[in-house]
């Protein structure tokens, strides 16, 4: 039997390579027939991922075959695509966030926070957030976090005070909650550079375009801006959104049963406890003692390994980590083909530049982070949305004589604000709307007036942060 293919979704990829073929000829003179080429086959493939006749892994390597059928690269060198860190780095964090899941050292620690803070509504709210936050200095993957670990908790608790979707009572406390984790999601993803794929995407792409970004340097400069969202969000969605429940005396009594379940903590939660604790470490100090970060993430899968923690199975079976190194290896290395001598980047550098000659960099600074930031809507993934952007907009930046370090940052902080714009802006949007708790109508007018939060709270607060730390 055939696997369904969504046919129809080729249909505007194929116009735009095509076409934009059909145009070399009018092409930039800066511009080579190859390099041109290369840029048809990028968007063709970009649009795709929007369009998804295929997954994207399956997407890129169409894109990939293609690009070595016409000779645009040669088969050993395109064979370096694979060699790139980050896509590695972000696949072995995958297998660091599924000894949370395996373990239930995740749900342990879930459930602790929600007895020591869950008396009433609000408080339960940022206990969900704190183990949002606790748990994503090694998950890569935000879609574990909510969907694995916080998710499972919320619809627990719901339960146990009587909201469901099933009879209408999502809004006594489900969706409170629900829309508070999303946004948890959403705060802990832009502190930590390992707390999302895209975040890492951002990282490998600056490094490739001559920008070092360590750990705690995007600590450092993420730790106002998220600490001000962390406090102040909880409470925003909860006058916008109020739940009928605000008293919540059966939750602590809800996590003592739920942990006696449990009963002990387990050898192989230790053991995990004492990986992601070591990897936390080494990547804080990896930029002070010369260690490569991607090696921090690959050590720290093999001590899982060797203790028994994770099996050779479960790494295997860990598809959205293999998927990841598929897909994001092959865009990244047509991105950085884009970037070479006679590419479309060095050609729009120099356009934009000439352009924008005169206009203050913080000026410019301020429309590229709003155009990054809302042009999200035309994205259903955030990873994809980087690779398609971040560069060029870093490229822009730096030409309009906008701090490096700065436009680096403040532009991978703005790739993890970004997915709270829509419900199918990201892997956590997708999985918490999915239950059908909040409305999509909600969803999207609640998330715009956050949107405007976080670009003051981030854009303004947190530049002027960056600022002072020395940043620009």
């Amino acid at each position: 039997m055939l696997a369904k293919v969504n046919y129809k979704g080729f249909i505007w990829p194929l116009i735009i390579g095509i076409g934009l073929f059909l145009l070399t000829p009018l092409r930039p003179a800066t511009i080579t027939v190859a390099g041109w080429h290369m840029f048809a086959i990028f968007l063709a493939t970009i649009i795709a991922c929007i369009t998804k006749p295929l997954p994207i892994a399956g997407v890129s390597i169409i894109a990939y075959v293609t690009i070595i059928g016409l000779g645009l690269v040669q088969m050993k060198p395109a064979l370096s695509a694979f060699a790139d860190s980050t896509p590695w780095t972000i696949a072995m964090a995958y297998m660091i966030a599924r000894s949370f899941t395996k373990t239930g050292l995740g749900r342990r620690i879930a459930l602790i926070f929600v007895r020591a803070f869950g008396k009433k509504t609000l408080g339960l709210a940022y206990a969900l957030s704190m183990i949002d936050l606790v748990v994503s200095p090694a998950t890569p993957s935000n879609t574990a976090r909510s969907g694995g670990i916080v998710l499972p908790i919320i619809e627990s608790l719901s339960d146990t005070f009587g909201s469901k979707v099933s009879d209408g009572t999502e809004d006594k406390i489900g969706s409170y909650l629900v829309f508070n984790e999303f946004h948890a999601n959403t705060i802990s993803s832009s502190l930590f550079m390992t707390a999302s794929a895209p975040n890492v995407a951002a990282v490998g792409l600056a490094a490739a375009n001559g920008v070092k970004i360590s750990w705690l340097g995007w600590v450092a400069a993420a730790i106002v801006p998220a600490l001000i969202s962390f406090i102040l969000v909880p409470i925003i969605i909860y006058k916008m959104y109020p739940p009928k429940i605000n008293e919540t005396p059966n939750a602590k009594e809800w996590a003592d049963g739920q942990l006696k379940e449990m009963g002990a903590i387990k050898a192989s939660e230790k053991v995990m406890m004492a990986v992601f604790i070591l990897a936390l470490v080494l990547w804080m100090l990896s930029s002070f003692i010369g260690l490569d970060a991607t090696w921090v993430a690959f050590m720290a899968t093999a001590l899982l390994l060797v203790t028994g923690v994770l099996t050779t199975k479960d790494m295997l079976s860990e598809t959205g980590a293999w998927n990841v190194v598929v897909w994001f290896s092959i865009l990244i290395f047509m991105a950085n083909q884009l970037s070479l001598e006679g590419g479309v980047i060095p050609w729009l550098q120099t356009s934009i530049k000439s352009v924008i000659g005169g206009m203050s960099p913080v000026l410019v600074m301020a429309i590229l982070v709003l155009v990054y930031f809302y042009s999200h809507y035309l994205f259903a993934s955030g990873t994809a949305h980087v690779v398609a952007m971040y560069a060029p907009l870093l490229l822009i930046a730096k030409s309009a004589g906008v701090p490096v370090m700065f436009a680096a940052i403040m532009l991978g902080m703005t790739g993890a604000i970004f997915q709270s714009t829509t419900h199918y802006s990201c892997g956590p949007a997708t999985a918490l709307f999915a239950p059908g708790y909040v409305k999509q109508t909600d969803w999207w007018k609640m998330c715009f007036v956050l949107g405007l939060f976080y670009l003051v709270v981030y854009g303004g607060i947190g530049g002027l942060w960056m600022k002072l730390i020395g940043l620009w």
